[in-house]
This record gives structure tokens, sequence and C-alpha cells, in this order.
């Protein structure tokens, strides 16, 4: 799914709104995956506490957003501009890559209750697309 340009000037205007708050977005995203969806506490089972309000997923959600942030700055050419982390992904830490629609969702959620007011249908439809072109880019060192 391709995004246009005027999904393109959503997703970068819905980030200058949220970047200021995506620490608390990516560690509220990623507390509730770990809650909601148990089975992806496999890949961190090296922390000591993952319960959502843990340092640990506080911390790790700010660096998740961190990266989709740098993703909207390349949002152009996502697949060369992630290739390092898909390849983390892939042969380090060989994340299923169905989680990272997982985690999508999550932060959709999260971005809806912390912004309600911005989170219209067409920019939900325009972060949804970007989100998966994400996912897809970070998959792409499975194939």
């Amino acid at each position: 799914m391709s995004l246009s340009g005027k999904d393109k000037s959503v997703v970068k205007s819905l980030w200058d709104k949220i970047s200021s708050r995506s620490g608390d977005i990516g560690a509220e995203a990623l507390g509730r995956m770990l809650r909601v969806f148990p089975q992806t506490k496999t890949y961190f089972s090296h922390w000591a506490d993952l319960a959502p309000e843990s340092q640990q997923v506080k911390k790790h959600g700010a660096v998740i957003m961190a990266a989709v942030g740098d993703a909207i700055g390349k949002i152009d050419d996502l697949t060369s501009g992630l290739s390092s982390l898909s390849e983390l992904h892939a042969f380090k830490l060989r994340v299923d890559p169905a989680n990272f629609r997982t985690l999508s969702h999550n932060i959709m959620l999260v971005i809806a209750m912390y912004f309600p007011g911005d989170f219209t249908p067409e920019v939900h439809l325009s972060f949804d697309k970007f989100l998966q072109n994400l996912a897809l880019a970070l998959a792409e060192k499975y194939r």
C-alpha cells in the first residue's frame, strides 16, 4: 500500500503534534502490547520487570518511538532507510514480523487516546498506511 503525497503530509503533521510525547506514547503502547499479547514477552525475557510501568518498558518504548520518528524522516524510502533495523530484528533479535503490526495497532490506539481531537478518520487512515509500510520495511530482511 503506497503512501500518497497527502498521506505523507498528514503523517508528518501528526508527528509534529505528538513528538513531544513520543516517549510516553511508546511506553504505553509497548506496555499494552506486553499485557494484551503476552506471547510478545518472550522477546524481552532478559528484562527483570515486564510491567507496563517498569523503567525498561518505558525506555524501550521511547526507543521504538524515536525509530518511528526516524522512519518519518525516511518516509520516501522506508525499505532502504530502515534496512539496518530490519536486519537487526530479522537476524539478531529474531522477532516474528507479525509483531510489528501488533505494536502498530497499539501505537495508533495510544495516539488516539492521547490526541483524540487530532486523530481524525483521515489521520487514522494515513497513519495506519504509514505504519503498515513501516512494518513491511522492517520485515524486508525476512524474505
